[in-house]
């Protein structure tokens, strides 16, 4: 099956997942991350099984690694299918969650964003440098860039992940547990769609369809 017949058929699967639920399947998680650290005493109180996990941030982070696999679980059932980039780091949340409760040590779960992000960002940029702008076969179902685009595009996404990384290693190491948790939910996500939006001149320059034939694909 050659790379435009993959391209239609995950394009087609992921028309099976509205919008709204996507969003929910990728947040949801991270919401409950969250709200579960915040009201984690609450939920120590009305629900005592929770206790089991340890603190706050430790019934957070179980809620974290359950949510996490109902969302990659949902979206298996819906399109047959996992993502790439949420699956590895659905693996990473479930390993570095399940070693933050095992020790009892919240800086596995703290480390989990830096792992995630350099990860990422060494993979693109390493695929680079062999030649292979690895961001196309991420991102070909969405729209269709010359090999021109997805290079430069694949390099910036390359040195944002290592820039989120290095972001996630000052926030969680020089401020409090609360401040990283409010951080990770509300402050990565504008970041990463600000940097999102910022790259539409780029891939509307190097597209090789029409944008509006594009949209009308997906």
């Amino acid at each position: 099956m050659d790379i435009e017949s993959n391209r239609k058929e995950r394009t087609e699967m992921e028309e099976k997942i509205s919008p709204l639920l996507k969003m929910a399947l990728e947040l949801g998680p991270l919401l409950v991350f969250f709200f579960a650290n915040a009201r984690g005493e609450w939920l120590g109180r009305h629900f005592p099984v929770l206790t089991e996990f340890g603190g706050p941030i430790f019934i957070a982070t179980g809620l974290f690694m359950i949510a996490t696999a109902i969302a990659l679980s949902v979206s298996w059932l819906l399109t047959r299918r996992l993502p790439l980039m949420p699956l590895i780091s659905g693996i990473v949340v479930l390993v570095f969650g399940a070693l933050t409760l095992w020790l009892q040590n919240d800086t596995f779960i703290k480390m989990k964003p830096t792992i995630v992000n350099a990860l990422f960002g060494t993979i693109l940029l390493g695929g680079l440098f062999f030649g292979q702008s690895l961001l196309g076969y991420v991102f070909n179902s969405a729209f269709r860039l010359s090999e021109e685009g997805w290079r430069k595009l694949t390099l910036r996404w390359g040195i944002f992940f290592l820039f989120l990384a290095v972001l996630n290693e000052v926030v969680w190491r020089l401020f409090s547990t609360d401040a990283w948790v409010a951080f990770k939910v509300w402050g990565t996500m504008p970041i990463t769609i600000a940097f999102t939006m910022a790259q539409m001149p780029l891939i509307m320059k190097h597209s090789l369809e029409p944008l509006a034939e594009s949209k009308g694909k997906e």
